[in-house]
């Protein structure tokens, strides 16, 4: 007897079947929900903040306790039971349960403790959440979009409970974080990264779109785990990737024309290839240009911090992957706009990978994103473990893009700091750790700190607590891409842009490097506090319009943008903000304008 884990061995892989409905999809009427249709719509249900009148008209009298309270009330009970949870698991799944039940008291819960509760929402808890996803897995939270029903991605997209989203998530969970392929069990980034851009930006949940397109995945785990929920098939060769992700996208621009597309955690070739081949459409990718603009945006401020001049920088990067190189390409651009060319801003980063600094003639086959920073200057001399390229290059920053825990070692951290020394006094090394979640990160806060002596300007990937040394306490920033991607899209959508431009790209970060206050820079801190990510977001998006204004991609009538080039940053700052979700309680059925 052929094992259930064998279900479609001996089946032709070559013909697809077409998905044939007889009726479309509704959209109920909220208006006329009533009883427990009503508490059942999570988009509606206000749970005990009924008024005594609606729970008369609703038809909710005694469905309920006999007991009015306010959101905030509702709040205060959420998070004593969060507290009460035992593991991050089991807080993300308290979190989400509330989500599938109130709307509002989600996003509100989340807007008013974003900084304790965004490590469950997204990174870290989000890494073990999607390894165990086919395991917790309760009811659908995405479109999962299999290649057996290719010929009916439109039919699909239709099926969505939500008409006209202004953006969707996709992966193909070929890349998930620092924890590889992990197939449709990596829908859990798509739903986590559009909570962030409701709770970081105010786009409105019924207009964000989680997917997940499905085939096959190369984790031997998955493959053999009867719950797996995606295709138990090793992944269709590249050509037939190529082949879905092309009919995905034209089946987008069909379905939903206005829709922006941001693609997440797809493998390293197919993400550059991905993002080059789709770039003139409304579409941008934030493993490459959100973690590129954040970055930027950090590097801007540690610059100013380091007292190196900018002829002495040199960058050295530990991974060689989509986010490394997309992050040195957006600082390349740093540099060129400050009077370098392009090939001498190149020469200021040097790129590792696990066979050590990158370069032409190492004798090897080099993918070809790495090509770009691949280094033709070495003069045959060869550097195979990352010490040996700090005392070669003799760099004033060292940025962590490997996924690989601890590798910034003691003698490498205290080697970056003595070629900084070496320049002058006062200089300090700037020390990036960026790879999520925290299993994977290169080094800790503390380390940092204690083999610096308390001087490098240290940003990571994932959240780190401030740490008391020798009398002084040192803060630390995360350099997480919440900071950019919700202001992108954000921005993206209210524009009507036709695509999303480099510009645009470059503006977020320089926007977001201009939102510290005068206690952050105090602190010596390069990002905001967390808990003003909703401001910052604002500012970004505001940049955004402009830069794509500037570029041409926006198609908002000539009649608004006149006010506001009249009027200024005020006009329009108080404009987005009126388009923008606020999870307070409103009337049933209300919602807001984006």
């Amino acid at each position: 007897m052929m094992a259930p884990l064998d279900h479609l061995r001996g089946y032709s892989q070559d013909h697809y079947g077409t998905v044939h409905q007889p009726h479309d999809t509704e959209t109920i009427s909220r208006s006329n929900l009533r009883g427990y249709n009503l508490l059942r719509e999570p988009a509606c249900n206000k749970g005990t903040s009924f008024t005594p009148e609606e729970r008369a008209s609703k038809n909710l009298s005694g469905l309920l306790p006999h007991v009015m309270e306010t959101q905030d009330t509702q709040v205060m009970r959420a998070m004593r039971m969060i507290n009460s949870r035992g593991t991050n698991v089991d807080k993300y799944l308290y979190l989400s349960a509330i989500k599938s039940t109130n709307t509002d008291l989600f996003y509100r819960l989340l807007m008013d403790n974003i900084e304790h509760l965004m490590p469950l929402v997204y990174t870290p808890t989000i890494g073990d959440v999607c390894l165990q996803y086919s395991t917790l897995y309760t009811r659908p939270e995405a479109l999962y979009i299999s290649i057996k029903q290719r010929k009916s991605i439109r039919t699909l997209l239709r099926n969505w409970q939500h008409p006209n989203p202004s953006i969707c998530v996709v992966t193909d969970g070929s890349r998930i974080l620092g924890l590889g392929d992990l197939g449709v069990n990596g829908v859990g980034i798509s739903i986590g990264k559009l909570a962030l851009y409701v709770a970081a930006a105010g786009i409105h949940p019924e207009k964000t779109l989680p997917i997940v397109l499905d085939y096959g995945t190369a984790n031997e785990n998955n493959l053999s785990d009867p719950l797996y929920l995606g295709l138990r098939q090793k992944r269709v060769p590249s050509a037939d990737a190529q082949a879905f992700m092309d009919e995905f996208m034209e089946a987008v621009q069909d379905v939903y024309p206005e829709m922006l597309v941001q693609f997440e955690d797809f493998e390293t070739e197919k993400a550059f290839g991905y993002l080059d081949r789709y770039k003139h459409k409304k579409m941008f990718n934030d493993d490459i240009q959100g973690t590129g603009a954040v970055i930027l945006a950090g590097y801007m401020g540690a610059v100013d911090l380091s007292n190196v001049p900018l002829e002495d920088q040199r960058l050295v990067f530990m991974g060689a992957g989509s986010a490394g190189v997309g992050v040195a390409k957006q600082l390349v651009e740093y540099y060129t706009r400050r009077g370098l060319s392009e090939s001498e801003a190149r020469a200021k980063f040097f790129l590792v990978d696990t066979k050590g600094l990158v370069t032409l003639d190492r004798g090897d086959r080099l993918a070809e994103h790495k090509k770009v920073f691949a280094r033709s200057d070495n003069n045959g001399h060869q550097c195979r473990t990352l010490q040996e390229v700090i005392e070669y290059v003799k760099p004033s920053a060292l940025v962590g893009l490997a996924a690989t825990n601890g590798i910034f070692t003691e003698p490498v951290i205290r080697a970056l700091k003595a070629s900084v020394d070496a320049g002058g006094p006062g200089r300090r090394a700037v020390l990036f750790p960026l790879s999520n979640p925290l299993t994977k990160a290169e080094c800790t806060f503390e380390q940092a700190m204690r083999w610096t002596e308390g001087t490098a300007i240290f940003a990571s990937g994932s959240p780190f607590r401030p740490l008391e040394m020798d009398g002084t306490t040192y803060y630390p920033n995360q350099g997480n891409n919440v900071y950019v991607f919700p202001g992108i899209g954000l921005g993206a959508i209210l524009a009507k842009t036709t695509r999303v431009t480099d510009d645009m790209v470059y503006t977020s970060a320089a926007a977001l490097a201009a939102t510290l206050n005068s206690e952050e820079t105090e602190m010596g801190l390069i990002y905001p506090k967390i808990e003003r990510v909703r401001e910052a977001s604002v500012i970004v998006a505001r940049e955004v319009m402009k830069s794509a204004r500037r570029d041409g991609v926006s198609t908002l009538p000539d009649s608004q943008w006149a006010e506001w080039e009249e009027w200024g940053d005020v006009s329009l700052d108080g404009w987005i903000k009126e388009q923008v979700y606020n999870p307070r309680l409103e009337p049933v059925g209300g919602s807001s304008r984006l």
